[in-house]
């Protein structure tokens, strides 16, 4: 999950207007939810232009508005941008219903509900990897955790970015690769890897490999 620099702190601002629930339902599949139109309905109840959160941001309108449509699948690190330039944590582009004891999410329920499609940074913009939420219901978390599933690419192409705060990766199947500043990790079925990624990285299956992680990224306030 390759991120950018955060442009600007972090003050997050919560508003009730936002509906809950607006998720875009992606062709590709009735299960696959877009963020592109939560992005637009939070900027709109703010009365911010694109323009605004392209300045906020460091992102070019056009790319803005490519998300907010869903002509671009995104990687997380514009979405983490964007819910900074909109004074948002990066899990309100996600939330559900707002909990605030514990959330249990059940396995079958990960896999049946809405997943998130992202790009990974590819040139192509095809859809590389597929985010399931475990904590979409959680109120005010610090942390967000996915199963991640990635589908296999025969070279992949990507860029890397970092933000602040810290990931942690688990494989629990496949093999996938890290790129880490100047290095590279190869990791297996068990492997599991801790850094911080203020440091430029990227995650990506190895070569013509797919591969299911679990990822729970911190980013601090």
């Amino acid at each position: 999950m390759p991120f950018a620099h955060l442009l600007l702190p972090l003050h997050p601002i919560l508003l009730n207007i936002v509906s809950k629930r607006l998720y875009f339902i992606s062709i590709m599949s009735d299960n696959q939810s877009i963020v592109g139109h939560k992005i637009k309905g939070i900027r709109e109840s703010k009365n911010l232009s694109i323009e605004e959160i392209s300045e906020r941001s460091g992102l070019s309108a056009e790319q803005i508005l490519s998300i907010e449509n869903d002509q671009n699948l995104p990687s997380l690190g514009p979405l983490i941008k964007i819910a900074r330039a909109l004074g948002v944590r990066l899990g309100t582009f996600m939330d559900d219903n707002d909990a605030l004891g514990p959330v249990v999410c059940r396995a079958e329920d990960r896999e049946r509900n809405s997943s998130i499609s992202f790009s990974n940074d590819a040139t192509d913009a095809r859809k590389h990897m597929e985010y399931h939420p475990l904590a979409q219901q959680k109120a005010g978390r610090h942390m967000e955790p996915f199963v991640i599933d990635i589908n296999p690419e025969d070279t992949p192409d990507f860029q890397l970015s970092a933000h602040e705060g810290e990931e942690f990766i688990y494989v629990m199947n496949g093999e996938v690769e890290i790129v880490y500043g100047k290095d590279t990790y190869t990791l297996k079925e068990g492997d599991s890897i801790f850094y911080d990624s203020i440091v430029k990285h990227h995650v990506h299956g190895a070569p013509g490999k797919s591969a299911k992680i679990l990822a729970v990224v911190y980013i601090p306030f």
